[in-house]
């Protein structure tokens, strides 16, 4: 197999090197301005699976990496899987088991879980954030950087579609997909938000080069992040941010709903999907009526998350729908 394709979890695919050998004259200096070339260390910790590390701005940075199936054929796509707040990437990558989809040989993707950096500021601090906004403002870390790093990194090792990088994520992991959406959406195709949404920062700046097919999985009883927001902390309804991502795609007003009732395990499922945008994308919204803040399994809620933003970003790319 010669192509593979990327996901925004974090997976490991496989290992970048230092620099081997010194190839300047004894005379021969590098000036101040001269960038390094990018550098990696990669180790296996697990089956498929790659811990990759790096410097990045002065900070020890690192990813995991799950590669393609070794007969996937074809450029590889990448999925980001990015962790929530104060958690990290194992832990996303165990709990969300997306490689359960990826990992085929009928499709070619990679799937990378990144790990965000610690977080200390006059509001809070944690073991680790993303820096997208709302309770994270006053953190100086170049997440946005960060990620685009990893795809040159990682494109340096596989031959990837560049129309094919997508970004899903936990809470504070969909609040930074949002953030890679409007500001890499030069990279990003489509973006998945589970118990997420978008800081105040980020909604008020957002401005994509590109139409963005954008899916949202939230619960009503989500006291973590409110599905009606909190103004407080810097997050908005996610009503406000599906109807910003509907106009900004010039999709129908109007939604086509599709109401599930899970009597069984007590829950509901209104499915809206908002069609008819530029390129065909799509705007959805999965509203678990009674839910919390997870990632919702199929037979807890009646609905699989991963298995959902599977399917989606095989349907859409930087370009439009896929036909």
């Amino acid at each position: 197999m010669k192509y593979k394709i990327i996901l925004v979890s974090l997976l490991v695919s496989s290992c970048g090197g230092g620099s081997s050998g010194n190839n300047l004259n004894n005379d021969e200096t590098l000036s101040p301005s001269t960038p390094l070339p990018l550098s990696e260390n990669c180790v296996d910790i697990g089956s498929n699976v790659q811990r990759c590390s790096f410097v990045h701005d002065g900070l020890d940075r690192y990813y995991l990496i799950q590669d393609s199936h070794p007969e996937a054929e074809g450029l590889s796509s990448i999925i980001f899987n990015l962790h929530g707040f104060g958690s990290n990437a194992l832990e996303q990558m165990q709990y969300t088991s997306l490689n359960t989809y990826t990992y085929t040989k009928e499709k070619n993707f990679i799937l990378i879980h990144p790990q965000g950096a610690p977080l200390e500021t006059f509001l809070t601090s944690s073991a680790s954030h993303w820096n997208s906004g709302g309770w994270t403002i006053g953190s100086a870390v170049d997440d946005v950087d960060f990620i685009d790093t990893i795809i040159e990194l990682v494109s340096n090792k596989h031959d990837i579609n560049m129309n094919r990088i997508y970004s899903t994520g936990m809470s504070n992991g969909g609040f930074m997909s949002y953030h890679l959406a409007c500001n890499l959406s030069s990279k990003i195709a489509a973006v998945a938000s589970v118990t997420g949404s978008m800081s105040e920062q980020t909604f008020e700046s957002c401005n994509p080069q590109h139409s963005t097919s954008v899916l949202q999985i939230h619960g009503t009883l989500d006291t973590t992040v409110p599905f009606n927001g909190n103004p407080s902390l810097g997050m908005e309804p996610i009503k406000k941010v599906v109807t910003f991502w509907q106009e900004y795609n010039s999709c129908n007003v109007e939604p086509l709903i599709t109401s599930t009732d899970f009597f069984d395990l007590g829950y509901s499922i209104e499915h809206s999907q908002y069609t008819n945008c530029i390129n065909n994308q799509q705007v959805e919204l999965y509203k678990v009526e009674g839910m919390r803040h997870v990632w919702p399994a199929a037979d807890r809620f009646g609905i699989s998350a991963s298995e959902i933003i599977w399917e989606f970003f095989n349907t859409y790319d930087i370009n439009g729908k896929i036909n």
